[in-house]
């Protein structure tokens, strides 16, 4: 089974992370909500308070198969600036391990060097920061380690797709047709 964190910072958007955690979930994909803030709780950038997995200073990454970055503000900003979270995106970056994110988080993995070369999309103001990408105008883009998507609107899309990559394109069928989503191929 494949194993899924998502980091949580103060301000993070609820809707991208709770739809990436709801769906895998339906899906049986074992998935972890990391806080970054040194406590469970984590803040929303709604004032919607969520209680995370575990935190990140307790947690063992060894076997993780993709990581997931909400997007949200000031929450992507937090997770840029995360010391832990740079070192472990570094080395997913170097040993060419699944990454994902949505909204203004694909900044964090672009700022970062990661997309260099890659097609990538984001939440519109933030294209800049995919430095060196291909950028297209697109709900969800996968250049291969990399899944990267565009805001809440497209925060189904977006957990459809891990799920197809994770998994295969007949259970992300199931579960777009479980929640009556008739736009996922």
């Amino acid at each position: 089974m494949a194993k899924v964190y998502i980091f949580l910072a103060n301000g993070f958007e609820e809707i991208e992370a709770l739809t990436v955690v709801d769906l895998l979930r339906r899906a049986s994909i074992d998935i972890s909500m990391v806080s970054i803030t040194g406590s469970l709780e984590v803040k929303g950038s709604h004032d919607i308070i969520v209680k995370a997995d575990q935190l990140f200073e307790e947690t063992d990454f060894n076997e993780a198969d993709l990581l997931v970055l909400p997007g949200g503000m000031p929450g992507t900003a937090h997770l840029m600036e995360h010391q832990g979270l740079d070192k472990l995106l570094r080395e997913f970056h170097s040993k060419n391990k699944n990454m994902a994110a949505i909204c203004a988080a694909p900044s964090v993995l672009g700022t970062k060097g990661f997309l260099a070369g890659k097609r990538a999309t984001c939440y519109p103001g933030f294209e800049s920061k995919l430095t060196d990408s291909i950028i297209e105008n697109q709900a969800v883009v996968e250049d291969g380690n990399v899944i990267t998507s565009r805001g809440l609107g497209t925060a189904i899309d977006f957990s459809l797709s891990l799920i197809n990559k994770l998994m295969d394109k007949e259970t992300a069928k199931r579960i777009a047709d479980g929640i009556i989503y008739k736009h996922y191929l």
